[in-house]
């Protein structure tokens, strides 16, 4: 068979399976009331958890970078593309965390990649979630592939299976023991047991990661993040991940921790030396983001009242949710078909809700990913729960 008769084949099979993706194009800025496909919806599949992607102000400050900048960075880091504005978020980035240094990243994906590609030689071990976030899982698959380091997933949020995972490793005394978990897990919504796992590294001498992508801005009294939220110093999360793109509402990804381990990644990561650095803009308008999210504490307290309201209202309906106290709030519907055709049919009444499949989540756990922003205001949720109520009775 030629590629495309071999390529088309395998589409037909992910139609018939109701695992096909289509994108939708969307016109206009991010926001909660917007256009896609030309249709006019009630969003509530954005990670924009804050509101911030078109945030009048940040708007501001990316002109103002780019009227100084310009519009690239023309180079990775370590050649010329390292501005004055990336090092000023940098080291703001690294305060608002409480950490000694931070360092930037394209996205969160390369971030992870560059992590474990950094720190992890042959014989050391990677030790995950199951239901840890494609890219972390992707990173620890080429260290293995690439240096010889071994993987061992652990059932989700199983900690006894951990810590007798880290016991039973045959290890020599220098082996490298790194784990790695989301903080908040993109598709369920629920948290990691953060302070045991910190425990638990702290007692087996092992090095804990936690990709906070869904909690910084969204977590802690300052927005800080997992790392705030539950007080943990650098001692005890001394790699910390988290990304730009979602409740910072702009692009990109940081590492924060030591300066040894900052170094490090600096020296080794693959994914940090051999990219070209975001544009110096971005960085610009992400200060000012930083800073809103600091100041405008009432956009965490409205999203606080908005998962109760939602919760209550699903709860009431009957629908089956997941374990969520964060802005991801997932319907679990379980067959792909008819959660795809439950997205399809809230599109219909003007509701942009994804129907999220197999593999991005376990077979026979489809779901619908409703996601909350500070945006929505109590009457577009109740608008979301009465077309849901709807959709029971049709």
């Amino acid at each position: 068979m030629s590629l495309d008769e071999t390529l088309q084949t395998e589409l037909q099979h992910l139609k018939q399976q109701s695992l096909y993706r289509q994108r939708k194009i969307s016109a206009g800025p991010q926001a909660v009331h917007a256009y896609h496909n030309g249709q006019k919806v009630l969003s509530f599949c954005s990670n924009d958890y804050l509101g911030l992607a078109n945030h009048p102000d940040i708007a501001k400050a990316l002109k103002q970078g780019i009227d100084e900048y310009g519009v690239g960075s023309g180079a990775a880091h370590l050649v010329s593309g390292h501005s004055r504005a990336h090092h000023e978020l940098e080291e703001a980035l690294a305060e608002y965390t409480g950490r000694s240094r931070a360092l930037l990243f394209s996205t969160g994906y390369m971030a992870n990649l560059g992590i474990v590609n950094a720190l992890m030689n042959k014989g050391d071990i990677v030790f995950q979630d199951k239901l840890n976030h494609a890219s972390m899982i992707d990173a620890a698959l080429l260290s293995v592939s690439l240096s010889g380091s071994q993987l061992k997933r652990y059932p989700h949020n199983d900690l006894p299976r951990l810590e007798q995972q880290l016991k039973d490793a045959n290890i020599a005394d220098q082996t490298r023991k790194l784990v790695m978990s989301d903080a908040v897990f993109s598709m369920d919504g629920d948290l990691a047991k953060v302070s045991q796992l910190s425990q638990l590294c702290q007692q087996n001498d092992a090095w804990l990661m936690l990709d906070d992508a869904h909690g910084f801005g969204v977590l802690g009294k300052t927005g800080a993040g997992t790392a705030e939220e539950y007080a943990l110093d650098q001692q005890q999360l001394p790699i910390y991940m988290a990304t730009l793109g979602k409740a910072m509402g702009v692009f990109g990804a940081f590492v924060a921790g030591s300066d040894a381990l900052i170094e490090t990644l600096i020296q080794k990561s693959r994914a940090y030396i051999y990219t070209t650095a975001m544009p110096p803009a971005l960085a610009k308008a992400t200060l000012m983001s930083l800073k809103i999210a600091q100041e405008q504490s009432w956009r965490r307290d409205k999203l606080q009242q908005l998962i109760k309201q939602f919760r209550a209202g699903a709860s009431q309906l009957g629908l089956s949710l997941m374990d969520s106290a964060t802005p991801i709030q997932p319907i679990l519907i379980g067959d792909n078909e008819q959660a795809l055709m439950m997205s399809q049919k809230l599109q219909q009444q003007g509701f942009l809700v994804t129907a999220i499949r197999p593999p991005t989540v376990p077979k026979g756990t489809a779901r619908l990913r409703v996601t909350l922003c500070a945006e929505h205001d109590e009457q577009d949720v109740e608008q979301l729960l009465a077309a849901l109520e709807k959709m029971q009775k049709s």
